[in-house]
């Protein structure tokens, strides 16, 4: 597993984003792009973005 995982960042409007790539999948941090929105507090914005109608929808969706 170890082999196939790769870790790299990318800067988006000035702020370091993580990623993570595993197998031929990349996972973007969304704690990072969160920090763009309060940088003090990511958390809040990530709990704003999952409770949002839009992302209950797309939850369903992905659990189909």
């Amino acid at each position: 597993m170890k082999n196939n995982l790769v870790i790299t960042a990318m800067i988006v409007k000035e702020t370091k984003v993580g990623i993570m790539r595993v197998g031929n999948v990349n996972y973007i941090s969304l704690t990072d792009i969160a920090r763009q929105a309060n940088s003090e507090n990511p958390s809040g914005v990530i709990r704003n973005w999952m409770s949002n109608k839009n992302s209950f929808d797309y939850y369903s969706l992905w659990e189909k």
